[in-house]
């Protein structure tokens, strides 16, 4: 029996001994971070988080903001505020006129039509039969954090960005991404391109097998709270966009029969496909063991369906405040698992957003606050009457898009007229209508350059083979016509204002209320791994984050 005793006792002490050592591993600092994780939410003004924040739980926004550094005046600092360029902005450490991601969609003068920013014809989709996403990062002029750390490491790292729209998964990844995965709505895959690979990983197939988008699609989103619990009460969206009920309750039905072509679209606008890239996220990081070399990984992670939720349902809606409760848990969730396989110590993790979101001007109106809707489809057919009446007829107007005017530039020289007098008198004519605060050619930006104001921000959007001959800026509250609650698109604060949160592998615990840019995200995470700056960063690195 003493015996007996004595195995057992040798027993526990190696056990002891053992978890010990584990937990001494565990807490053991690397020299630099295993993983960088970089999570996007997608229109996330700077206010949400003070706004949701008695709903929050304690393993998510509050951990990280609690145990981490937030920033609390970082903002973009140009005037296209649109998901594409501000991807591209973070990846880069560079303003749009730069990096050359624009806007989502910009206007090919030599083809007279619109491109999507991550189209490309030299590639073709992985993992779907149906070939209509030939998306890579192509259109990026510059090299981006994570491009400069494959280069440092001789391609050692992983590099891989995921989200449900492909211009997020796409551009975070930068050109030497290993993979880019977005969701595919017609199978309600994860899908890629031939860019990245010419198959799909196998366990990418295994996790697609599963059929997780058929579960939730047959979901109705109810409250996670009671309604009194909610800072907007009985509020609810107004949206027929995306499969809701006809009743408008907050009850809504995702209902995947409504979009035969596209079924898994409507999943798109609810959190559930959230959860699916959160989930996506974790098994991307157990199948493609990151985190675990010397080498430094880096996964991006975008949340794409809180803006469409605020673009359908409004700023003030019960479903959009449900919405961040959710992704809350889920973040929360993810932060665990991070914890557990990795270490949170040995992770360092940014949160940021790829633009803010206006007030739905009806609504401001309510209130007797400056707001309105600008109607650019009537400005320029007046406009082409104009300009038939001055310089005779002829198309004189190629397109509009995006509080941008084309010129017919061929035209213009057929007929000898100088192009910037041309630009000219069409800036000032826009300038007349209401809702427009200030107009400015690109022969103007061409020779001046702007430190401050709004004219700075129009040309930190600007690019002269992408952009058009006259920029439009609306006055706040304005917006430009669309079917949307909600808009995003300018440079004023409720567009530029983003949270910024930094937690993990040596951060302090702390805030700084200095003005950040977006841009210095890059050089500031390249200064951290001691890897040269992408070549045509403009940011500044950021001070006493660790």
């Amino acid at each position: 029996m003493s015996l007996l005793k004595s195995y057992l006792f040798v027993f526990s002490l190696i056990l002891t001994i053992n978890t010990v050592l584990a937990q001494k591993r565990k807490t053991i600092i690397t020299e630099k971070p295993s993983l960088i994780i970089g999570i996007v939410i997608e229109g996330m003004r700077y206010d949400y988080i003070y706004k949701y924040w008695d709903n929050f739980n304690e393993n998510g926004f509050k951990k990280i903001i609690d145990k981490g550094t937030l920033c609390k005046n970082a903002n973009y600092n140009y005037f296209l505020t649109q998901t594409a360029p501000g991807i591209t902005t973070i990846a880069t450490g560079c303003e749009p006129t730069f990096h050359g991601i624009v806007s989502d969609y910009w206007y090919q003068r030599i083809k007279n039509n619109s491109t999507y920013s991550v189209f490309n014809t030299k590639v073709k989709t992985t993992g779907t039969n149906i070939d209509i996403y030939p998306f890579a990062p192509s259109n990026i002029l510059t090299t981006t954090f994570s491009d400069e750390l494959k280069l440092f490491n001789n391609n050692k790292s992983k590099v891989i960005g995921i989200s449900i729209n492909p211009e997020s998964a796409v551009l975070s990844a930068g050109h030497l991404g290993n993979y880019a995965y977005w969701l595919d709505d017609i199978s309600g895959n994860w899908i890629t391109s031939s860019y990245y690979c010419d198959s799909l990983p196998k366990w990418v197939n295994k996790f697609n097998n599963k059929k997780i988008p058929d579960v939730y699609v047959n979901r109705e989103w109810l409250p996670l709270l009671s309604t009194n619990k909610y800072r907007d009460g009985e509020k609810s969206g107004k949206s027929k966009e995306i499969g809701f009920s006809s009743d408008n309750k907050f009850a809504k039905r995702i209902a995947r029969h409504n979009n035969k072509n596209n079924p898994y679209s409507s999943l798109k606008a609810t959190p559930y496909a959230t959860t699916l890239t959160k989930d996506f996220a974790i098994s991307t990081i157990i199948n493609e063991n990151l985190g675990k070399d010397k080498y430094t990984d880096y996964l991006s992670i975008d949340f794409s369906s809180t803006s469409n939720v605020s673009k359908y349902c409004g700023v003030n809606s019960i479903e959009l405040e449900d919405m961040y409760i959710r992704l809350d848990r889920d973040l929360g969730h993810l932060l665990n698992f991070i914890n557990e396989t990795i270490g949170l110590h040995n992770v360092l993790i940014y949160l940021t957003s790829d633009h803010g979101t206006s007030y739905n001007p009806e609504e401001l109106k309510t209130h007797n606050l400056p707001s309105g809707v600008f109607n650019s489809d009537r400005a320029i057919m007046v406009l082409r009457t104009y300009m038939n009446a001055i310089y005779g007829q002829g198309k004189w107007v190629k397109a509009y898009h995006n509080k941008q005017i084309y010129l017919n530039r061929n035209l213009i020289e057929d007929t000898k007229l100088n192009l910037s007098e041309v630009q000219d008198v069409v800036s000032k004519f826009i300038l007349q209508f209401n809702g427009v605060s200030n107009t400015i050619t690109s022969s103007v930006m061409d020779k001046t350059h702007f430190n401050t104001g709004m004219f700075s921000y129009m040309q930190n959007s600007y690019n002269q083979k992408r952009s058009g001959d006259i920029f439009i800026n609306l006055e706040p509250g304005w917006v430009e016509n669309n079917k949307n609650s909600t808009f995003a698109n300018s440079a004023y604060k409720y567009d530029t204002h983003v949270p910024l949160i930094w937690y993990g592998w040596q951060i302090k615990k702390g805030s700084i209320s200095n003005l950040i840019n977006i841009e210095d995200i890059a050089p500031t995470i390249s200064n951290l791994l001691e890897i040269p700056l992408p070549n045509g960063c403009t940011g500044k690195i950021i001070e006493d984050l660790y």
